[in-house]
C-alpha cells in the first residue's frame, strides 16, 4: 500500500499540475509541493523499520505468463533514493514555482508536471523489485529528461541537446534491457531479489559477460561516465529548476544506483569491480579538465557533477566495507551542495541572464542570501571542516588506501578533488563576491520561493557536519547494511586524529586553493588545448548522428524515389531471390503431382483471373486496367467460394468491390489514357521480372497443392474455436479473436487508405473564390 500512495501522490500530481496552475496561479507551485513532501513523510515513517534491518516488499500479479510482476522493495538504499528524490524534489517545486512566476500559468503548470512525473519514474526506479518494471520506469526518465531539456523548444541548442540526451541514455537503457532479459533467460525470474539470492548461480552462467556488459553499458550511458560523459554538460540547457534536479539527487545516479545494486550480485566478478575503478577514474580525469575549460556558471558544475559521478562509480568498484559507507555519504553529500549550487546558479542567471562566470561580479550586493547560501554549498563541496563534505572526504580517501588497489586511485582522487575545491572557489566568490564595480542589469530579485530550497540545502550541509551520527545512524547505516547484507561500524565524525586522510585533505585544499588563485590562466591556457576536448567530447557523436542522417538521405533517394516501377521490381526480385535461396538451400525438390480429381469449375475461374490479366497488361486505359484487375479478384473470391470459403470470399468481394470503387473515383480525376511512360528496354526487363515471378508462384502453388496438407493447425482452431472464443465459425473465431490484431492492423489501414483517397478526391474540387474586402 505504502509503494502505491507515494507513487499516485506524484502522478497524480503532475496531472493536476497545469489546472491547478491555472487557478492558483503563484500558488499552485506549493500546493503541489505537498504531494512530494507528503511522499517524503510516508518513507519517512519507515525509516526505524528499515533501520532495524528489515525490507518491505510487496507484489501483484501484471503479466504472470512472462514472469513480470508490480513487484517493489523498500531497503536502506532504495529508501535513501527515495527521500532524496521526494526531498528534494519538494525543494524543486517549490523553486520552479518561483522560478517561472512570471510565466503564464499554462508554462508554469506544463513544467511541474513534467518535472512531478520526472519524479514518479525515479521513484519507479528506486523502489521497484521486478527488473522488468525498473526498465519501465528508468526508461520514462529518459524520456521525461528528454522533454524538460528541450523545454525552451524554441532553442535550437535545446532542442540538440535534448535529442543528444534521449538517444545517449536511451540507446543504453536498450542495451540493459537486453541484460535484463538475459538475465531472465538464465535464471528464469525478473525479481530483483531473487537475483541476489541466486548470485552464484548467475555467476557461473555462460552468459555472464555478455549479461554484465549490457549492465554496464546502460548504467555508464545513465550516469554519465567515459565514453558517454558529454550528453550530460549539454543538457544544461534545461531550465535550472530541471537542471538542479538531474545533475544532484535523481537522474544521473540512476546508473550508480544500479551498479551498486549489481556490485553485490557481481562480487564474486573481479574484472567487475576493476571496470568500474577504470572507467570511474577516467572520468573523473576528463570532467576535471573539462570543468577548468567552462565558461558557463551551470557548465562549471555540470563538468563536476560528472566528476562526481566518477567518483561515485569508483568507489563502488573498490573492494572494502569502508568503500560502501564512502559511496553512501558522497551520495547525500553531493546531493546536498549541488542542488544548493544549482539553484544559486539559477538564481544568479535568473537575475541578471547572464550565463557566463567571466561576466558575473559583486552579486553579493543584490543577491545576499543567494551568496550566503552559495558560499555554505561551496565550502562543503571543498570538503572543509565542519561540513559534512569534509567528513565524505576522508572516507574517500580511507576507502582509496583501504582497498587492494595501488596508488594510482589515490593520485587520481588528490588531482580530481583538487579541481573541485578551485571550482567550489570559483562559483562561489567570483560572481558574488568580485568585480564588485561590474554593472549588470537586475531583472529579477530574490524571493522566498527561490531561497528556500538553496538555504535549506547549504545550512542542512553544515547541520550534519556538526551532528554526523543522526544521517550516519539514520540513513548511512541502513543503507550500507542494504549493501552489504552484514552490519558495518559507521563512525561518522569530523575528527579521527592526525591520519594519512587528514593529510591528503589538506593537501587536497591547498592545490585547490591555488587552482582558485591561478584560474584564469590555467582556464586560458587550457582553453588553447583542445586535446582531451576532440578526443572525448561529443565529437563522435556528431560524426555518427549526422553519418547516419546522410545515410537515410541517401537510402532515402535510392528506395524512396516516387518510382514506382523500382518498387514494384525490388520487392518482387527480392521475393524471388530469397525463394531461390531457400530452395537451393533446403536441397529438396517440389512435388508436382497433383492430388485429386480436375475440377472443371475452378479451372474455368482460373482461366478468367488469367484472361483478366493478361487484359490488364495489354490496357492502354487506366480504367479498362482497373476493371481487369478487377475481374482477378473476383476470381481469386470465386475459388474461395468453390473451395468452401464463403466468408473469405465474402471479404475478397467487399475490398474489390472497395477498391475499384475508390481507384474509379481517383481515376476520374487524371487522365484515362497516357502514353508509355517506359522506354522498350524497361518494358522487356519489367516483363522478364513478372514472368520469374509468376513461374515461382506457380511453382510454389503447385508443390502446395501436391503436399499433403498438415492438418494439426486446423484441428486446433477446430477444436479451440468454441471452447476458448465461444464461436461456432472457426473462420470468423480465427480472424476476430486469435488473430485479432492482425485483422484490426489490416482494417485500419484499409480505412486509412479510404481516408486518404477520400481527401485526395476533396482536393480536386473547384477552387473557391478568394474573398476581398471592400
Amino acid at each position: 500500500m505504502l509503494f502505491v500512495v507515494v507513487l499516485l501522490l506524484c502522478a497524480g500530481a503532475a496531472i493536476v499540475a497545469r489546472p491547478v496552475c491555472r487557478i492558483l496561479g503563484r500558488w499552485g507551485a506549493p500546493v503541489l509541493a505537498g504531494a512530494p513532501l507528503a511522499a517524503f513523510v510516508l518513507l519517512l515513517r519507515e525509516q526505524p523499520a528499515i533501520a532495524g534491518g528489515e525490507v518491505l516488499l510487496a507484489s501483484a500479479a501484471w503479466v504472470p505468463t512472462l514472469g513480470v510482476d508490480l513487484a517493489f522493495r523498500l531497503d536502506g538504499f532504495s529508501l535513501l533514493f527515495a527521500l532524496l528524490v521526494t526531498g528534494i524534489g519538494t525543494l524543486v517545486t517549490l523553486y520552479a514555482g518561483a522560478y517561472f512566476a512570471e510565466k503564464p500559468p499554462a508554462t508554469a503548470g506544463r513544467f511541474l508536471s513534467l518535472i512531478l512525473l520526472f519524479m514518479t519514474a525515479m521513484l519507479g526506479t528506486v523502489l521497484a523489485d521486478n527488473l522488468v518494471v525498473m526498465f519501465l520506469f528508468w526508461e520514462a526518465t529518459s524520456l521525461l529528461s528528454f522533454m524538460l531539456v528541450g523545454f525552451d523548444s524554441e532553442k535550437a541548442e535545446a532542442r540538440r541537446a535534448a535529442l543528444q540526451a534521449l538517444i545517449v541514455t536511451g540507446g543504453g537503457g536498450l542495451t540493459l534491457f537486453a541484460g535484463i532479459l538475459l538475465i531472465g533467460i538464465t535464471l528464469g525470474t525478473f525479481s530483483y531479489t531473487e537475483v541476489l539470492g541466486r548470485a552464484d548461480e548467475l555467476v557461473a552462467s555462460p552468459w555472464l559477460t555478455p549479461i554484465i556488459v549490457l549492465i554496464l553499458l546502460g548504467a555508464f550511458t545513465k550516469s554519465a561516465q567515459v565514453p558517454f560523459q558529454f550528453w550530460l554538460p549539454n543538457a544544461m540547457q534545461a531550465p535550472t529548476p530541471a537542471s538542479a534536479y538531474l545533475h544532484s539527487a535523481t537522474m544521473v545516479k540512476l546508473g550508480v544506483f544500479l551498479l551498486a545494486r549489481f556490485d553485490q550480485v557481481f562480487a564474486g566478478v573481479p574484472w567487475f569491480g576493476g571496470t568500474l575503478v577504470v572507467v570511474g577514474s577516467l572520468t573523473m580525469l576528463v570532467a576535471s579538465f573539462e570543468a577548468l575549460r567552462a565558461t558557463g556558471f551551470k557548465a562549471v558544475l555540470a563538468q563536476s557533477t560528472v566528476a562526481s559521478l566518477g567518483i561515485l562509480v569508483m568507489l563502488i568498484g573498490l573492494d572494502s566495507e569502508v568503500a560502501v559507507v564512502a559511496t553512501v555519504g558522497f551520495l547525500i553529500t553531493h546531493a546536498f551542495y549541488k542542488a544548493a549550487l544549482f539553484f544559486c546558479a539559477g538564481n544568479a542567471i535568473h537575475a541578471t541572464g547572464e550565463a557566463h562566470l567571466s561576466r558575473l561580479g559583486g552579486l553579493a550586493r543584490v543577491l545576499p542570501f543567494t551568496a550566503f547560501a552559495a558560499l555554505l554549498a561551496s565550502f562543503s563541496m571543498a570538503g572543509l571542516p565542519p561540513f559534512i563534505g569534509f567528513i565524505s572526504k576522508e572516507y574517500l580517501f580511507d576507502a582509496q588506501l583501504s582497498s587492494t588497489w595501488s596508488v594510482a586511485p589515490v593520485l587520481v582522487a588528490v588531482i580530481v578533488n583538487s579541481v573541485m575545491v578551485g571550482v567550489a572557489g570559483v562559483v562561489s566568490i567570483r560572481p558574488f563576491f568580485m568585480a564588485r564595480r561590474r554593472t549588470l542589469t537586475i531583472r529579477h530579485g530574490e524571493t522566498p520561493g527561490l531561497l528556500i530550497g538553496p538555504l535549506a540545502l547549504a545550512i542542512g550541509g553544515i547541520a550534519l557536519g556538526i551532528v554526523p551520527n543522526v544521517v550516519a545512524a539514520t540513513l548511512i547505516a541502513p543503507a550500507v547494511l542494504a549493501l552489504t547484507d552484514t552490519p558495518v561500524d559507521v563512525s561518522f565524525s569530523l575528527w579521527h586524529g592526525v591520519t594519512p586522510m587528514l593529510v591528503l585533505s589538506g593537501l587536497v585544499i591547498t592545490m585547490g586553493i591555488l587552482i582558485a588563485v591561478f584560474w584564469t590562466p590555467i582556464h586560458v591556457t587550457l582553453r588553447r588545448r583542445r586535446i582531451l576536448h576532440r578526443l572525448f567530447g561529443d565529437r563522435f557523436y556528431e560524426r555518427a548522428f549526422n553519418g547516419t542522417l546522410a545515410l537515410a538521405s541517401r537510402s532515402t533517394q535510392v528506395l524512396q524515389n516516387g518510382d514506382q516501377h523500382r518498387y514494384t521490381a525490388v520487392v518482387v526480385t527480392s521475393t524471388v531471390a530469397i525463394l531461390a535461396v531457400g530452395l537451393l538451400v533446403s536441397g529438396t525438390g517440389l512435388p508436382f503431382v497433383a492430388q485429386g480429381p480436375l475440377r472443371v469449375s475452378v479451372v474455368a475461374v482460373l482461366a478468367i483471373a488469367v484472361a483478366g490479366a493478361v487484359a490488364t497488361t495489354l490496357a492502354r486505359s487506366l480504367v479498362g486496367a482497373l476493371v481487369s484487375v478487377g475481374i482477378v479478384g473476383f476470381a481469386s473470391a470465386f475459388v474461395f467460394l468453390l473451395n468452401g470459403a464463403p466468408d473469405l470470399a465474402l471479404t475478397q468481394f467487399s475490398v474489390e468491390t472497395l477498391l475499384v470503387v475508390i481507384l474509379t473515383a481517383v481515376l476520374l480525376r487524371v487522365p484515362l489514357a497516357r502514353a508509355h511512360s517506359r522506354t522498350p528496354s524497361e518494358r522487356r526487363r519489367d516483363a522478364f521480372i513478372a514472368a520469374l515471378f509468376a513461374v515461382f508462384v506457380f511453382v510454389g502453388a503447385a508443390s502446395m497443392s501436391a503436399t499433403p496438407p498438415n492438418m494439426e493447425l486446423s484441428a486446433f482452431f477446430g477444436a479451440a474455436s468454441y471452447l476458448e472464443a465461444y464461436g461456432r465459425n472457426v473462420v470468423n473465431v480465427i480472424l476476430v479473436d486469435f488473430r485479432a490484431i492482425d485483422t484490426l492492423g489490416e482494417v485500419a489501414v484499409v480505412a486509412f487508405a479510404t481516408l486518404a483517397a477520400w481527401a485526395l478526391l476533396r482536393r480536386g474540387g473547384a477552387p473557391r473564390p478568394l474573398k476581398t474586402k471592400g
